[in-house]
Formats: C-alpha cells, sequence, structure tokens
C-alpha cells in the first residue's frame, strides 16, 4: 500500500496538470480509433489523409465540448457556484478563469502549425494541449480588450536558468513592441536582491534597449518595473539611476492586506522553513549549504557544478511545503517553496501577490467612479486604487505545476501563458502579433460587409 501509493500519487500527481491531462485523454480515444499506423505501408496518399481530415474534425468537436464546459463554469463562477459547474466535477482541481477560452479555433490555430491531426504514431501530446490552452488564452485576452499588463518569470521564461538577459536575446525587441503599444510591464522573479546592481546585471540587455528606444516615449519608458523575491522588493525604471533601477521602499507601494506581514512572523516561519531543509539535507546526504536572506530561505550546492537529483529536490520542496503548511505560522504567512532547476527555496509570499502588486502600482493612480469599492481594488492613504483588471493581465511563465512551482499560483489574480523555454516565449509573444492583426483584420472585414 504505502510504497505504491508513494510511487503512483505522492511522487507523481504533483508532476501533473489535471486539467491538460484529462484533455489529453479525452483526444486518445479519437486518436486510437482514426488513426492508420499500417498507411505507412501504403503507398496511396488518399487514406491518409482521410484519417488526417477525420481526426481534425472529432479533435475540433471534443474542443469545441470542453470550451462549452468552460463557459458553464464561468456562468457558475460569475454567481459564487463555480463548486456546482460539471467541469469542477470532472476536474476538481480546475480554478478561475477570467476569460473565455476559444478552444476550437486555438486548436484549428495549432493544428496548422503541428499537424497533430495528421500523425499516426504519436497521440495528441501534453504540449500540444499546453500550447492550444496558450494559444486560447492569448485569444480570449485580445477578445476582452486590450493587453494592460504582461508579467514575465526570469529565469527559463526570459532567458536560460542562470544566465542574463543579453541584448542579442530577440525577446527584448517584443517587449518593447509591447510596451509602444501600451503594455504595462512586470518582471516578477524569485530573485530577491535588495540592490539594483544585481538585477541590471541580470535584465541589461533589457534595461539599455529601453533606455535608448527611439520607439518608446518616455512616459512609456516608466511602463517597466520589477518585483523580486516573489512579492517582496520593487524596482521601478528610471534612466537617470545607476543601474537604471530605482528602489521604492515597501512603504510606499504594499497592499493594506500585505501590512499584517510582520517580522516576528516572517522570522518564525523562515526559522521552521531552515529546520526543515537542514533535516532534507540530512536525510538525501546532500551536499547542499543553506542560503538565507531578507525574505527568503533555499539551500544550493556547496560543491561547485554540483547537479542535485531532480528527485532530491522535489522531495525536499514537498517535506517543507507540508511542514510549513501543517504549521501554525504557516498559516498566517503565505509563502512559496519552489524547485528552481538546481536548488529549494522558500520566499515570503508568491507570485500571485506579485503580479497583483503590478496590477495595484499601474492602476494606483486611478479613482474609482462609484462609491463601491471593485473586488480587485486596494485602498491606499485616502484614494481607492483600481487594479489592472485580471482579464487584461498575463503572466508568462515556465513553473505551472500545483507543488513546488511559483508561477502556479499567478493563476488566481490573471491570465496565464505555460511556456517551456525563452524561445516559446518568443514565439508566443509574436504568435500575439499575429492574432491581433487577425483580428483586426476580421473586425474590418465585419465593419464593411
Amino acid at each position: 500500500m504505502t510504497t505504491r501509493y508513494r510511487v503512483e500519487y505522492a511522487l507523481k500527481t504533483h508532476r501533473r496538470d489535471q486539467f491538460i491531462e484529462w484533455i489529453k485523454g479525452l483526444l486518445a480515444v479519437p486518436f486510437v480509433l482514426h488513426s492508420q499506423p499500417t498507411g505507412v505501408f501504403e503507398s496511396r496518399s488518399h487514406g491518409v489523409e482521410q484519417m488526417a481530415e477525420m481526426a481534425h474534425r472529432r479533435y475540433a468537436e471534443i474542443m469545441k465540448d470542453v470550451e462549452g464546459m468552460i463557459d458553464d463554469h464561468i456562468k457558475h463562477q460569475n454567481v459564487g457556484l463555480h463548486g456546482q459547474s460539471k467541469l469542477k466535477l470532472l476536474v476538481p482541481s480546475i480554478g478561475t478563469f477570467f476569460t473565455r477560452l476559444p478552444l476550437a479555433r486555438a486548436f484549428e490555430y495549432q493544428d496548422k502549425k503541428r499537424l497533430i491531426s495528421s500523425r499516426r504514431f504519436v497521440p495528441p501530446s501534453f504540449n500540444d494541449v499546453r500550447l492550444i490552452l496558450n494559444t486560447a488564452q492569448l485569444m480570449g485576452v485580445i477578445e476582452s480588450g486590450k493587453l494592460d499588463l504582461a508579467t514575465f518569470d526570469g529565469d527559463l521564461t526570459l532567458y536560460d536558468d542562470g544566465k542574463s538577459l543579453e541584448p542579442s536575446n530577440p525577446v527584448i525587441t517584443r517587449i518593447i513592441d509591447l510596451m509602444s503599444h501600451g503594455t504595462k510591464i512586470g518582471i516578477v522573479t524569485a530573485a530577491g536582491y535588495t540592490e539594483a546592481e544585481r538585477y541590471y546585471q541580470r535584465l541589461h540587455g533589457l534595461l539599455e534597449a529601453v533606455k535608448v528606444s527611439a520607439k518608446l516615449k518616455d512616459s512609456q519608458k516608466q511602463n517597466l518595473i520589477v518585483m523580486g523575491g516573489e512579492s517582496n522588493f520593487l524596482f521601478t525604471f528610471s534612466p537617470t539611476s545607476p543601474y537604471l533601477l530605482a528602489h521604492q521602499p515597501r512603504r510606499t507601494w504594499i497592499l493594506p492586506s500585505m501590512s499584517t506581514w510582520l517580522q516576528p512572523t516572517i522570522t518564525t516561519l523562515l526559522d521552521l522553513a531552515e529546520s526543515s531543509l537542514r533535516e532534507c539535507v540530512t536525510n538525501l546526504s546532500l551536499p547542499a549549504i543553506i542560503l538565507r536572506k531578507e525574505r527568503a530561505i533555499g539551500i544550493i550546492p556547496s560543491v561547485p557544478g554540483y547537479k542535485f537529483a531532480r528527485e532530491s529536490l522535489e522531495e525536499t520542496v514537498l517535506v517543507v511545503q507540508k511542514k510549513l503548511e501543517m504549521s501554525e505560522v504557516g498559516r498566517l504567512l503565505p509563502f512559496c517553496a519552489f524547485n528552481g532547476g538546481n536548488d529549494v527555496f522558500v520566499d515570503i509570499g508568491d507570485k500571485s501577490w506579485g503580479v497583483l502588486v503590478c496590477q495595484n502600482y499601474f492602476g494606483r493612480l486611478a479613482k474609482s467612479s462609484s462609491s463601491s469599492t471593485p473586488s480587485n481594488s486596494e485602498g491606499v492613504g485616502d484614494e481607492v486604487v483600481v487594479a489592472v483588471k485580471g482579464e487584461r493581465t498575463l503572466h508568462v511563465g515556465d513553473q505551472f505545476l500545483s507543488a513546488g512551482s511559483n508561477d502556479f499560483k499567478a493563476r488566481v489574480v490573471g491570465t496565464t501563458a505555460w511556456i517551456a523555454s525563452p524561445a516559446e516565449t518568443v514565439e508566443l509573444l509574436d504568435e500575439l502579433v499575429e492574432l491581433v492583426s487577425m483580428k483586426k483584420e476580421a473586425d474590418s472585414k465585419q465593419r464593411e460587409g
């Protein structure tokens, strides 16, 4: 019982996304029924073409059905009954949707690129579904209005793990293009530095490009911020500062609900996390040292160039996370325990708070025109801040599994796109531009008609 339970659940379930796996299962049926692997031995192409057409039609039908279930879930969600939707019953882990997801159209788009329907031996994969969902989310954001805020993870999203954002990185021109169209940009990273110089070292290519860009107005250049340590350190773009970033005192930007994060409570949580990390280092014989920061603690290799086993990293994350969740202090203070690729860290707060701060920072000068305060608003002094809305926010990251992945919690405050590499981030932004252009063309034809 315990061995099978550990193998089948404790060590595997946290590595899966239930929604994607569920869609994969639905698509596996028409693949099995309609794929023709024996066609590889035949010289005729007609049968293969028929197979691809049939598979395409069935895949699209399934995506349309799932799209309908999401619409139904949103209706329940809007009246506070999301737990009673059919989708919630089928996929218990399903969360909040900020926009519709036109999955059928997204499938059509990705099938042209990836030729999913033409495959005879490889069924629709996790990555196929992930990219279809990304496309559907971009379409949903575009249809709901303008993209007001785009936030990005750092490592493995904008640049390779442990590297920097160099001037030659193709994502820089895409981000500047977004900024030129009025989209605000937030770099929401787990890197918890307190000095602007350290962030400049990681992001210098983008910062220098923004400084000299002739495409951006001076006011648009101010629409770039860096949120470090998940949600603990805010830096704003400053062309006159030595490292092009200005540190903002915490009291000037924290949300009222973050003011209860008191230092004694923070110290207690980090102390408990430290003891849990030390226990894992001992039990797993890890060549690691403990690194404690102002609002984070973690383990890194004690031997230069050493690579921890993935299983050891995941075991450490799960042990620490469970101990903190079961503690009294873990119920008082939000935290994030995550696998950083070759380290494990526990941060105070998480990326849902980081993205929420970005939403409120860019909306802090807006005043509410009604007597009631919107649910996504926060009071700052005597004014009401109307945050950038979740349906007009897109967070791009590489870690969206349910445990040990720090982008996961961003799903509760805005739309998200799950990428697997910096190259995919570039493709995603190019896709966004293409989809915006397609929508403008369609709207123009509709007006003419």
